[in-house]
């Protein structure tokens, strides 16, 4: 290494230090500069904004904790749900079985399932889980989910015409969403719309 790369790497630091120095000189002077009263202004100012964090993470806690015991049961909820659907599925598995249809059998088994179902879907009340309104009712993206759409000229479009798998809430929390079909306009019945709107038009022109 030449000399004069050296002699550079020591004016460097050299000037670094002096920086230091200088920054250090300043803040206390500052500190020296400071009164009493400017002093417990800092400490008061200090002292608030700790206590403003200490507020802002015991409210935190507060609704962590709150939260926990209103929703604690949100999983199990949600997957208790499976047995509902199961209990549908079986109605409709036996009610199509060649052996067992229209036979005293079959009745009594539906009675029985009807009366589980029942039975389950009061507890699920008593723990304020509610089933979600569809039928007739406009698809709404925050509780249902559109599977399909069917041609229907006697409801509005985007009314729901069928549940395929019903949603529920848990208080003001979805659980799941209805998986529903929703109704549409025939693509005649389209045709003859655009065709009207556009003879309105020109009428008017």
């Amino acid at each position: 290494m030449s000399e004069e790369n050296t002699n550079k790497k020591k004016a460097e630091k050299s000037d670094i230090e002096k920086k230091d120095k200088e920054e250090n000189t300043t803040n206390k002077e500052k500190e020296k500069e400071l009164t009493p009263e400017e002093k417990i202004i800092e400490l008061e100012d200090k002292l608030s904004r700790t206590y403003a964090e200490m507020e802002n993470q015991r409210r935190r806690y507060e609704k962590e904790k709150d939260d926990a015991f209103e929703y604690g049961g949100f999983s199990f909820a949600r997957e208790s749900l499976n047995l509902l659907d199961n209990l549908d599925r079986s109605k409709i598995s036996l009610s199509n079985d060649e052996k067992l249809k229209n036979s005293d059998s079959l009745k009594k088994i539906m009675e029985h399932l009807d009366i589980i179902k029942k039975d389950m879907i009061s507890i699920f009340k008593k723990n304020n889980i509610e089933p979600i309104s569809s039928i007739d009712k406009k698809m709404d993206p925050n509780f249902h989910q559109a599977m399909m759409e069917i041609e229907d000229d006697n409801k509005e479009p985007g009314t729901i015409v069928q549940e395929i798998q019903k949603g529920f809430m848990m208080k003001d929390r979805l659980l799941r969403p209805s998986l529903v079909a929703v109704s549409k306009r025939r693509l005649e019945s389209e045709k003859n719309d655009k065709k009207n709107k556009n003879t309105e038009k020109n009428d008017k022109n």
